[in-house]
């Protein structure tokens, strides 16, 4: 390394690599960000048009409860509070023949759960329960999970026993030992159909992939969101990112925006610079790629890593989106209602048979014009047909682009009736408007649908190259990106040993590995 205070280059201003941005200039090093956008955040952005904030693509914020991601996040970089506002429902799902359920972050989730599922579905949720408390004390350890080395091996083999042992529930070990190669399907069996149907449709949306696909142990803590605690955040899900702005630049850091990486040069197998598109060129001695790994590869080139340059442009069974940004009238909206819903039918409205919505709130009056409010509606697609049709016949495009806009929208109405007369700006987009604005390639969205516990990567790439974002563990929301986040800047600070002072970054990062075993 040529630098006595190390230079770091971190491209993409997601969650992730803000989240390392942020602890990294904290400890003194030297920080640079480079956005292709104009403004921060990615997938968990919040964009203005119009006179409406609309989130594009992330629009649930969990794990802000005390000592929860999100609270780790602020200790390690000194955000002094988040402007979140707990939501007492995170969401009210609307499922066939007008059956609806609530899902509360109290005691009442019960009686709700008990009122739909029955005593069959009690049982499937005090296993859910259950399992995602042990999975979630183990994820807050910050676990070197896939190890790289015999040293991480070592490490997550310690941090592991250490978790086992401190389990309040010693029975649970052996089901947690089974659950790591078995689908949360295992646990489905005779239940009603109504509870299959209900946690396939929540967990398309928390771990790409439904319940005879998803890992239990994954799959337990993705179904774990409401209990949990759902926030609105004030000015919309960019405020995150806005907020790990400020924090690198009052520690002397760089974000840069409309600076599209185009290359990372090596020397020795080590980074010497990025370049971008507008032709600037920033000396490195670290680089952290905020990158899905298709992206990451077409930027090394031939110096990308095997597991990286045999990539697939983006996995077979991966997700794009079809998202609605439409803004609407208030009067349509109940008071005191859900401003999360997830309508799920017996028919396909895309290739999901659910749509996801989200309404601002209406004390937020910065996401809006008076008397209106900002939504984004998002359901799974295909990537590959609209790429087709896109390159092969632009009136198809066109014409496909409408009719799934107006299924969207009919669907809507069972949430919301009278939404369709109330919208009063339309704003469709599809994978290749995701991809525009996102940069991932594709339009690949969700990160890696968790089918096993091997299917996200390992955050190293090379010397002094990391990668971040919803490809690594813990996956994919805004909380699991910053705890990649945090965990990579761990790994950092471990490898240089680099200490300007005794920080309270430092502290929060040590934390994460002790605190579960005092």
């Amino acid at each position: 390394m040529n630098s006595a205070t190390p230079r770091v280059v971190v491209i993409g201003a997601g969650i992730g690599g803000l989240t390392t941005a942020a602890v990294l200039a904290r400890e003194g090093m030297d920080v640079t960000v480079l956005e292709a956008q104009v403004y921060p955040g990615g997938c968990a952005a919040t964009y203005y048009h119009q006179g409406y904030r609309f989130d594009a693509g992330a629009t649930l914020a969990g794990g802000f409860y005390p000592g929860g991601p999100m609270d780790l996040v602020a200790r390690a970089t000194g955000i002094k509070e988040w402007q979140a506002h707990l939501a007492q429902a995170a969401m009210m799902v609307h499922l066939p023949d007008d059956q609806k359920i609530t899902l509360w972050n109290d005691e009442r989730r019960w009686s709700e759960r008990e009122r739909l599922f029955g005593d069959q579905g009690i049982r499937f949720w005090r296993w859910q329960e259950r399992t995602a408390d042990a999975m979630w004390d183990l994820a807050m350890r910050l676990p070197p999970w896939p190890p790289q080395s015999y040293r991480e091996l070592a490490g997550l083999t310690q941090l592991a026993s250490s978790w086992l042992i401190n389990l309040p529930n010693k029975t649970i070990t052996s089901q947690l030992l089974s659950d790591a190669v078995r689908p949360v399907a295992a646990h489905l069996n005779n239940t009603p159909d109504v509870l299959r149907l209900f946690t396939d449709a929540q967990l398309l949306i928390s771990a790409q992939a439904t319940s005879d696909r998803v890992n239990a142990l994954y799959g337990a803590s993705a179904l774990d969101l409401s209990r949990r605690g759902v926030v609105h955040l004030e000015g919309g899900m960019g405020s995150i990112a806005q907020s790990l702005v400020r924090i690198i630049q009052q520690h002397g850091g760089q974000v840069m925006f409309r600076q599209e990486a185009t290359r990372i040069a090596l020397q020795k197998g080590a980074p010497k610079h990025v370049e971008t598109k507008r032709g600037g060129i920033f000396p490195a001695d670290i680089v952290i790629a905020n990158l899905p790994p298709a992206n990451l590869r077409n930027l090394l080139g031939d110096n990308a890593p095997s597991r990286i340059k045999n990539a697939s442009t983006v996995p077979q069974d991966g997700w794009g989106a079809f998202i609605m940004y439409v803004g609407i009238e208030s009067s349509v909206i109940p008071e005191e209602y859900p401003l999360h819903h997830q309508v799920v039918t017996n028919t396909k409205h895309a290739e999901g048979n659910s749509i996801f919505i989200s309404i601002n709130p209406s004390w937020d009056h910065e996401r809006a014009p008076s008397g209106h409010r900002a939504v984004t509606i998002s359901t799974h697609t295909n990537l590959t047909p609209w790429w087709q049709i896109y390159h092969e016949d632009k009136a198809q495009y066109e014409s496909r682009k409408n009719e799934y806009a107006d299924k969207v929208m009919s669907n809507a109405e069972i949430a919301l009736p009278g939404f369709r007369r109330a919208a009063k700006l339309i704003l469709p987009g599809t994978p290749i408007t995701f991809q525009r604005f996102t940069r991932r390639i594709d339009g690949w969205v969700g990160g890696f649908p968790q089918t096993h516990l091997l299917r996200t990567l390992s955050p190293k790439i090379g010397k002094y190259m990391w990668m971040v974002g919803d490809s690594i563990f813990p996956g994919q929301s805004t909380a699991a990106t910053a705890l990649g986040g945090l965990r990579v800047a761990r790994h950092i600070l471990d490898q240089l040993e680099y200490k300007v002072y005794l920080s309270s970054s430092q502290k929060s990062l040590a934390l994460a590995r002790t605190s579960h075993s005092d």
